[in-house]
């Protein structure tokens, strides 16, 4: 009976997703996995069973995934399960933003006891005129799992969008409208667009080039059109606070729409600031929970992994009677030396595969016939094994 802890109220259409080889609950001591949402992780201690942890959303700031790594602890996210909630709430702010109707409906209700509303909205309504998208450029700073579709949207809306994205895979290349423009750099996009939306990953790295913390700050606010509105559905962290209340001042920026306020931005004039409701629909919470529970169950019962974030992916069609999985570091020879117990054991394989991911790697080993369990430990006893794990044939 595989045993899994809930740190947060978790859908039910996720847990339901669990047979009857899993027990879950918030009370569950000594887990084989965690399943979690917004809680704070990054203080707690974890026994020697985890072998997992699953967030049911994209982001991962509250799981502490490099110490989960030297544990061997594999941490997965949810990517593009609550990518359409994310990106109506995008297009939702693109609207509040080119039209002033958080004013105009706060200008209703403190006007509420006039009786003669009627007319005098009639008399007031211009204070609160906009512009329409359509016509409007656009451009789109990371083109992923909501980056993508949110162009394709967008395009219906009539705006002429630009994306940018380095990093764009084949299978998000061929989702996306062939309308929209494609460029090579994010100044491309600033010195071009009346609408900028950031769809990319909080990045902390001392090399400004690897880095996303405060990509938004003075010298990309200076290339700008006079005005541009400015969405961050992302991190509150890839813009420069400091620099956007300088830009807001000035008249550079004319709306920052954010779905991260801060102490800084919450109160800041010409900002809309949502309380982080981009993946708070009922469908999204059911997706994110539904996924995050099968990966868990493949990584539990297979040994298979997807969407992790501190481990490659890899996965193999079970084809033997044993299969060995190794979480280790991603260090020359390591594989050579697995091999060599191997072949030193005798242990048939009968299929096998090695991916890496930065300082980590992991290699599952299909054996066929016997595992003997000093084959496993003289494994483990490699220098930079991290956890050794062995799945038998149902």
């Amino acid at each position: 009976m595989y045993k899994i802890k809930l740190l947060n109220k978790i859908s039910k259409n996720g847990t339901d997703v669990f047979d009857g080889n899993y027990v879950y609950g918030e009370n569950i001591e000594d887990p084989d996995a965690i399943l979690v949402r917004s809680a704070a992780m990054h203080d707690m201690q974890f026994g020697d069973k985890l072998l997992a942890i699953a967030r049911a959303g994209a982001g991962v700031n509250n799981i502490p995934t490099a110490r989960c790594a030297d544990e061997g602890i594999v941490v997965f996210n949810t990517p593009g399960a609550n990518a359409n909630a994310v990106k109506e709430l995008v297009i939702a702010g693109m609207l509040l933003a080119a039209r002033d109707v958080v004013g105009g409906i706060e200008w209703v209700r403190e006007n509420a006891s006039d009786p003669d509303i009627a007319k005098s909205v009639e008399k007031n309504k211009s204070k609160f005129a906009g512009s329409e998208l359509r016509g409007k450029k656009l451009g789109v700073i990371g083109l992923g799992a909501i980056g993508g579709p949110l162009s394709n949207t967008a395009r219906h809306f009539g705006m002429e969008v630009y994306g940018c994205d380095p990093y764009i895979t084949i299978d998000a290349a061929w989702n996306i409208s062939r309308d929209v423009k494609r460029v090579k750099t994010n100044e491309e996009i600033f010195r071009t667009c009346d609408y900028i939306t950031l769809h990319v990953p909080l990045i902390k790295n001392a090399d400004p080039s690897k880095s996303t913390e405060r990509m938004i700050g003075a010298e990309a606010f200076s290339m700008m059109k006079d005005g541009v509105i400015l969405l961050n559905f992302a991190r509150d962290a890839l813009v420069d606070d400091d620099a956007l209340a300088a830009a807001i001042e000035s008249g550079k920026v004319g709306r920052y729409v954010t779905d991260f306020p801060n102490a800084k931005t919450a109160g800041m004039k010409n900002v809309i600031a949502i309380p982080h409701l981009g993946a708070s629909t009922e469908e999204s919470e059911d997706n994110c929970a539904v996924m995050a529970a099968h990966e868990l169950m493949d990584y539990i019962e297979n040994g298979n992994i997807k969407n992790s974030v501190n481990f490659p992916d890899a996965s193999l069609p079970k084809s033997g009677d044993y299969r060995l999985c190794v979480l280790h570091k991603n260090e020359p020879g390591i594989v050579a030396k697995l091999a060599t117990v191997v072949a030193d054991e005798k242990l048939n394989i009968a299929n096998m595969i090695n991916k890496s991911k930065g300082e980590y790697a992991y290699t599952i080993i299909e054996i066929n016939g016997s595992l003997p369990q000093t084959s496993v430990e003289k494994v483990t006893s490699l220098d930079s094994i991290i956890r050794t794990r062995v799945i038998e044939k149902a």
